[in-house]
């Protein structure tokens, strides 16, 4: 088998060595110039609340601007890196077989940057599609596009449980369980 697109922002590909699915983050263009616009929104108040923090002279004031200075950093570190992921980001997926036994590898990859994990098949139980209630708000938060989550897919690893399947509709995440549970399967079983 070779290259398929489960929908535009999803693809698998299966052969002889394993598995590999690669999900891409984007988003429609008007929810992208949203995003960017707020970004750029975001950056413009904190270069203001640092020129302020430069030139005032007042200590309570001062003390102020460093408390909104350190606030403005943290959620520009937070929102400049859900940019880059919805920009530039893919989500990776693979099965394969190698010295060490058969594992599944999941990473997360920013700009060809990010740290890949890896999880032996024999290990790994409890896979499918996660229980979300969608109509909580926590769900609702999770799954927006101003953040980097709603992960639909997960299983536990030695009693670890691994989120991952980022921003994937429900029929995404299906189809994207079917593949991989094949996957495995195919895994343990040449592993056995």
């Amino acid at each position: 088998m070779s290259l398929q697109f489960i929908s535009d922002r999803v693809s698998v590909n299966a052969n002889a060595e394993g598995v590999s699915v690669v999900i891409t983050p984007r988003l429609p263009r008007h929810q992208e110039a949203l995003l960017v616009a707020w970004t750029l929104a975001w950056t413009a108040c904190g270069i203001w609340f640092i020129v302020e923090l430069a030139r005032t002279t007042d200590a309570s004031l001062r003390q102020g601007l460093l408390v909104m200075v350190a606030f403005w950093a943290y959620f520009e570190l937070r929102i400049g890196r859900v940019l880059l992921w919805r920009l530039r980001g893919i989500e990776l997926i693979r099965i394969r077989r190698d010295a060490r036994g058969a594992m599944i590898t999941l990473k997360d990859n920013i700009l060809g940057y990010g740290r890949a994990r890896d999880h032996f098949v024999a290990n790994i139980q409890r896979f499918g599609l996660l229980a979300i209630d969608e109509s909580s708000l926590r769900w609702q938060l999770q799954d927006s596009f101003w953040v980097r989550g709603g992960e639909r897919l997960g299983f536990e690893d030695t009693g670890r449980k691994v989120a991952f399947g980022k921003g994937l509709t429900r029929k995404e995440a299906e189809a994207v369980a079917a593949v991989l549970e094949k996957g495995l399967k195919q895994a343990r079983k040449a592993e056995a």
